[in-house]
């Protein structure tokens, strides 16, 4: 989809950032009542940093803690811990390869609440580590209310994920989400009510999670995963493999790629 911005296979992080700032461009001309709205979230700041901080800063805010303060803390927790930078380029990367429907590194950051409720945990994860886990939940409580994502700031996640639609997604304190992942709308990643410590989900790189697919206790998925619409997994599931039912079972063969890039989710007779 679009103008493919890659140095040696790898996209460069600058590269995402003017890319935006050029469809910003494009969009105030093309649409010029909202001129405005793209040069106050895109093309007033001089980094995709800077402007992350300022947007969420804006979606967050609430008289408990105003947008002023939320930009100091969000710039903060960027400028002290690059990762979480190079996952948000990843992640805005992510969706634009994957979803059909994004066909411009400008949207998810724009418009995709899946997108702004895992950058805005990113940051929870990051006061979370720093002891800071007061200010970590109320990151997380503010997120649950206004995108209907419910994540814990000590979850794990890797880079280049993608939260399609995001509606009603749990994780749970003790899951880990690897690399490469797609997730879909109503999926809960929590525990089974047993066990007090490691319980919730470990999942692998490369796995596509259908929706309202319920993954429960510390299971362990594999790498390259496919996990059908509506399936309930209680077991551990092998890399490369498709797993669907309620309860959760494998169905057919041995999974060829990384489901979470093709986004495919049908079951047929080569899965």
């Amino acid at each position: 989809m679009g103008e493919e911005l890659s140095i040696d296979g790898r996209r460069e992080q600058r590269a995402v950032w003017q890319a935006m700032r050029t469809e910003a461009t494009e969009a105030a001309a093309g649409e010029p009542i909202l001129a405005s709205y793209f040069h106050n979230t895109i093309l007033r700041h001089k980094s995709l940093d800077d402007a992350i901080a300022d947007h969420l800063a804006s979606v967050l805010d609430h008289n408990a803690l105003t947008a002023t303060a939320l930009q100091e803390v969000i710039a903060v927790a960027l400028a002290s811990d690059p990762n979480i930078s190079r996952c948000m380029r990843e992640d805005i990367c992510a969706w634009y390869d994957r979803d059909p429907a994004c066909d411009q590194y400008l949207t998810p950051f724009l418009y995709f609440k899946g997108f702004h409720a895992l950058q805005s945990h990113r940051v929870a994860h990051w006061l979370w580590n720093q002891g800071r886990h007061t200010l970590a939940l109320y990151f997380q409580s503010r997120v649950s209310e206004q995108f209907s994502v419910d994540i814990h700031p000590a979850a794990q996640f890797g880079c280049g994920i993608m939260v399609d639609h995001a509606t009603g997604l749990v994780v749970g304190e003790t899951c880990v989400v690897g690399d490469n992942v797609s997730i879909l709308h109503s999926v809960t990643l929590g525990g089974s009510g047993r066990g007090a410590c490691d319980r919730h989900p470990k999942i692998g790189p490369g796995v596509m999670i259908g929706a309202g697919a319920k993954v429960l206790g510390p299971v362990k998925v594999g790498a390259d995963v496919k996990i059908a619409a509506g399936s309930l997994v209680l077991h551990d599931v092998p890399d490369h493999t498709t797993v669907a039912g309620v309860p959760a079972r494998q169905v057919g063969g041995r999974v060829q790629g990384a489901p979470a890039y093709t986004m495919d989710q049908t079951l047929d007779s080569d899965d």
